[in-house]
């Protein structure tokens, strides 16, 4: 049995989970409402105030589903309720970051600042330091918004300039010397 896929989703106050026929899941919560249909071969139960995930059988196929939808039904519960944030940092000598309207406006060493405009349902602010940060309800469209403002100019392995998550390491390589 899957270790994941066997943890009750607990459901926290005000958050409303409805279960519609053909495994449809609509989440409520204080930041918005997230949908999803699964797939008819995991069956979703609700027991108080939890929810449980239970595959109807063993085969190779419904014991990666389990665990996989306990997790994405966790990621709505959380993310109506508290929300996802990536934090991105930009490095680089005269490198600048400004929020224009709902819109990013990255100048970072093109010769036209770089416009970023958000996909549905997610928000940037930014912070002193040249620090962008990316919010929303769902993780998949947060963590692929961060990915795609990363790679308008991925962190250089020299002097480590571009842009990268606030944690990232950034391995840097030795310049070539002047041994003729």
């Amino acid at each position: 049995m899957s270790r994941v896929g066997k943890m009750p989703i607990k459901i926290e106050k005000g958050i409303e989970v409805n279960i519609l026929p053909d495994n449809k899941v609509v989440v409520k919560g204080p930041l918005g409402v997230m949908e999803r249909t699964f797939d008819r071969k995991i069956k979703i139960v609700r027991e108080d105030d939890n929810i449980k995930v239970v595959r109807k059988g063993d085969s190779k196929e419904e014991m990666a589903l389990h665990g996989l939808t306990r997790a994405l039904l966790n990621n709505m519960v959380v993310g109506v309720h508290r929300g996802f944030q990536k934090v991105l940092q930009i490095v680089g000598t005269g490198y600048k970051v400004n929020l224009q309207g709902k819109n990013l406006v990255l100048n970072i060493g093109f010769s036209h600042p770089v416009v970023v405009e958000p996909k549905g349902g997610i928000t940037f602010s930014v912070l002193p330091g040249n620090k962008i940060v990316v919010k929303g309800i769902d993780k998949q469209k947060v963590g692929e918004q961060a990915a795609e403002i990363r790679m308008i100019r991925k962190p250089e392995p020299y002097k480590g300039k571009g842009i990268r998550y606030e944690n990232e390491w950034v391995r840097k390589k030795a310049g070539k010397t002047g041994v003729v």
